[in-house]
């Protein structure tokens, strides 16, 4: 069965920043392009990164660029998001998933885990 495991989600003033995990469990982890995706109240979840098999590729979401930054461990089986320069609009929950493959139309593979909460709030 895979399982994902969000960690990391907290309350953060604005222009903090926060560093949020995501282990995988019953996948071959290295095997798979991960991205992490965030669903604010009352709207649709959007990914905001992706990064590829050997971590030597990233992507991200406009809003998100030149703060926020992906990264992971293969040995761990875990993906990283590290949000610096938080804005309120980032409050949302945060989860991670595989994707079909490394590309920018890839979608979620799996079902989804519980997510992390951030919340950006002075």
């Amino acid at each position: 069965q895979v399982q994902f495991m969000e960690s990391g989600g907290a309350l953060v003033q604005p222009g903090g920043s926060l560093r949020l995990a995501c282990t995988a469990s019953g996948i071959k982890f290295d095997d798979y392009a991960m991205s992490w995706y965030r669903q604010a109240p009352g709207k649709e979840r959007v990914r905001v990164a992706r990064i590829n098999r050997t971590g030597g590729s990233t992507n991200y979401a406009d809003s998100v660029k030149g703060r926020f930054t992906i990264s992971r461990d293969n040995a761990k089986n875990t993906v990283y998001l590290q949000m610096n320069s938080l804005k309120s609009e980032d409050t949302a929950v945060y989860s991670c998933n595989a994707l079909t493959y490394w590309g920018p139309t890839a979608n979620a593979l799996y079902a989804w885990g519980q997510g992390t909460l951030v919340t950006v709030s002075s």
